[in-house]
């Protein structure tokens, strides 16, 4: 049997999941798996379906990539979103650890192309997914600052405050007490 894959741009939840997978399904197309920036359907796809999907996808926010590279800047970003956002990934293993074992490449071409493509580095990126993570925890104000360090795999909260405080200026305490809170979509990052 043969496979179709597709590479989506702004994949950053499972509401994407699940808005991707009905969008392949409204266009006629059986997708067998549909993770973070991928999704892959039964047989091939001709260009005019190709082409409907697109559009389908663009109208919810989505972008099918063609371009190589960028397919590969899209599933860096989905390996950082589930190693912050997806507790059952391994906290031993450091970024560029984790990132060479989910993708198969060199983490130093990995780099590269990220910051080429984005003007960000991949540690950059990482930092401020994790922070924007804090602050929607803190929003919930359903857990401490300790529970939210150790959930988050910080190595301690003071760690988790000077970095908090370096990337909005403000402390997490400070952060929690403000009425407007600023948090940015995920594919805005």
């Amino acid at each position: 049997m043969t496979f179709t894959t597709f590479y989506i741009k702004n994949m950053v939840c499972d509401r994407c999941r699940m808005s991707v997978e009905k969008a392949l399904c409204d266009n006629g197309l059986r997708p067998v798996e549909v993770e973070l920036g991928v999704a892959k359907v039964e047989g091939e796809v001709s260009d005019e379906a190709r082409s409907r999907l697109s559009d389908t996808l663009h109208s919810l926010g989505f972008e099918l990539l063609a371009d190589r590279r960028l397919q590969l800047v899209e599933q860096v970003k989905a390996a950082v979103i589930r190693l912050v956002r997806y507790p059952d990934t391994p906290s031993a293993l450091n970024l560029s650890d984790y990132l060479q074992q989910a993708l198969h490449m060199e983490y130093s071409s990995l780099s590269k192309l990220f910051s080429e493509a984005t003007s960000m580095t991949i540690e950059r990126y990482y930092i401020e997914q994790r922070i924007e993570c804090v602050k929607e925890l803190l929003s919930y104000n359903e857990l401490t600052l300790t529970e939210i360090a150790y959930r988050l795999h910080y190595s301690s909260v003071a760690y988790l405050s000077s970095q908090f405080k370096m990337v909005t200026g403000l402390t997490p305490t400070a952060y929690k007490k403000l009425q407007r809170k600023d948090r940015k979509a995920l594919d805005q990052i």
